[in-house]
């Protein structure tokens, strides 16, 4: 098994423990064992707001795209509208908890840290988001709030300052409620067609990888690595993928939607020795270049599914936070990575929060 360069105490730890000889612990990338960054003992204007409620009904939603052709790609106010509304709970919890630790981490009030656990533990206690009343909209939703707790839960749990060591209960619920969740992720997304499976397959992928390594469950860690297999081996020799060329005049921006789940999986399971870059022959990296090249001049996408493509989303810096963990795999060059420079910090509450100070802490952001 290949050894993570730079391991930490409880890195180093878990191989004490397990050894060689056996499969050790799972652990995330290098950069979750960072610690608070500055106690702060000034004054307290932290506010721990009410907890969102529970949501434990239907996960029937609408969809924003509700009314479109098979493509997907015509947003209908009306229904997104409603979509929002109806998953306002989740996403309040989503963006609450990966504000919460982002803040614990840096100014380490145990205020902080204290109303995350309680909005965690109070869906976790009710069992939250694991209906089996589902349409493709809920489903979807279960495992991008699945993704965002687990990748924020990482932060904590191998913080090298150990803010879970005197709350090991509810951390214990916690992680039981995300291993429900993932096996229940699972069956949503396995054995699909080919035909149908696409980044959401890849998110769902993210979110069990993230939750294998929270709560060092092996087979969960190797269903991932198999979805992403799956999702690599759909792109083809010009970096493209067929099911999100689909999407119409927001192809290239479901290519780039696409980067985040995989690269993040690639990114856990190099430090668990599996190399995942190479994968239909460098696949990821192929994909990456097409994106890169696509968000600059996005002909290419029109050649190729007959569309002028829709840019907004490629406007925004915050939709390339796959450039964090992407260019921990790869040797980025210097354009990539001054284009990657620019558009720090990347934080993303779908990704556990700020990649940036985990995959590139020592960069200077601009203030």
């Amino acid at each position: 098994m290949k050894i993570p360069r730079k391991l930490t105490a409880p890195a180093l730890l878990a191989l004490m423990l397990f050894g060689t000889g056996a499969q050790a612990a799972l652990v995330p990338p290098q950069g979750y064992y960072a610690g608070i960054e500055k106690i702060k003992t000034g004054k307290n204007t932290f506010r721990c707001e009410a907890v969102p409620a529970p949501h434990t009904g239907s996960l029937q939603f609408r969809s924003k795209y509700e009314g479109s052709d098979k493509a997907r790609a015509t947003l209908n106010k009306m229904s997104e509208k409603a979509f929002r509304d109806s998953t306002a709970n989740i996403t309040t919890l989503e963006r609450g908890v990966a504000k919460m630790v982002g803040q614990y981490l840096r100014d380490g009030r145990p205020q902080q840290l204290d109303c995350a656990l309680a909005w965690l533990g109070d869906w976790a206690r009710a069992d939250a988001l694991t209906s089996r009343d589902y349409n493709h909209t809920g489903k979807s939703m279960r495992k991008w709030a699945l993704g965002s707790l687990s990748g924020a839960w990482l932060r904590l749990k191998f913080s090298n300052s150990q803010p879970l060591a005197a709350h090991q209960t509810e951390a214990e619920a916690i992680e039981k409620w995300f291993a429900r969740l993932a096996e229940q992720t699972v069956r949503d997304w396995s054995d699909l067609p080919l035909e149908k499976i696409n980044n959401h397959s890849y998110w769902a992928a993210w979110s069990v990888m993230a939750t294998a390594v929270a709560t060092d469950r092996r087979d969960l860690f190797d269903w991932a690595v198999k979805e992403y297999k799956v999702g690599a081996n759909q792109v083809d020799e010009q970096g493209f993928l067929p099911n999100e060329l689909k999407r119409k005049q927001r192809a290239l921006a479901y290519h780039n939607y696409a980067l985040p789940p995989l690269a993040m999986i690639a990114s856990f399971a190099q430090v668990n020795g599996v190399d995942l870059r190479g994968e239909n022959n460098n696949a990821l990296q192929r994909l990456a270049q097409r994106v890169l090249t696509g968000s600059q001049d996005p002909s290419a996408f029109k050649t190729r599914n007959g569309e002028k493509q829709d840019m907004k989303d490629l406007k925004s810096d915050s939709k390339y936070s796959w450039m964090e963990p992407y260019c921990s795999l790869y040797r980025c060059n210097a354009d990539t990575l001054q284009r990657k420079r620019g558009m720090q910090p990347f934080n993303s509450f779908r990704l556990g929060g700020d990649l940036t100070r985990i995959y590139d802490p020592s960069a200077e952001i601009k203030q």
